[in-house]
């Protein structure tokens, strides 16, 4: 009982946390970097020479937290959220990407469940890290494609989204050490 309180609770709170990366990348987009394009997006350095728009992080930090939201309450909650997601990214996309930013939101996040639902049981660190690489790559080719008709800002979208996942890294090491401590197991 305890176990399935404390999952819940931690998958709402993941679930809470993916739902707001998608308005905090649109902000970011907008309002902050170390330089902002007028009439476009505000720019970070994501590797010496390469820039890319400042959403990318919360982008990268989205494929995390749907696997952490998918192990916590399930395939269902997952799949439940990409659908939510892709609408909200709908919402609040600036008019002229309402469609990339939608499209590349929904084949993504599915991508990466895709590839994560198979991997999940032989190890958190590996389907995470392995449906995450697979979920920004698409998100960037796809969106950059839809929005553009151009790959020329892949290298600094794919950088940029694979920051947060490397970041992540440690939380993640100790959410698997914890869970299996307590005998957590997902859902």
């Amino acid at each position: 009982m305890v176990d399935d309180t404390r999952r819940q609770a931690e998958g709402m709170l993941f679930l809470a946390l993916f739902g707001l990366c998608i308005p905090a990348a649109n902000w970011l987009i907008g309002n902050a970097g170390t330089s902002c394009v007028p009439q476009g997006p505000c720019l970070i350095p994501v590797a010496p020479g390469v820039m890319a728009p400042s959403g990318v992080l919360m982008v990268g930090l989205a494929l995390v937290l749907r696997d952490l939201v998918q192990r916590r309450l399930g395939v269902g909650w997952a799949a439940g959220a990409i659908l939510a997601g892709a609408a909200l990214s709908a919402l609040l996309a600036p008019p002229a990407l309402v469609v990339a930013s939608a499209v590349a939101f929904l084949l993504s996040e599915a991508a990466d469940l895709a590839v994560y639902t198979p991997l999940q049981r032989r190890g958190l660190v590996k389907a995470v890290v392995a449906s995450s690489l697979v979920g920004l790559v698409v998100d960037s080719v796809v969106f950059l494609q839809l929005a553009f008709g151009s790959l020329d800002f892949l290298a600094g979208q794919v950088i940029g989204k694979l920051w947060m996942v490397v970041l992540a890294l440690p939380l993640l090491h100790w959410l698997r050490r914890r869970d299996e401590r307590l005998g957590l197991t997902p859902a």
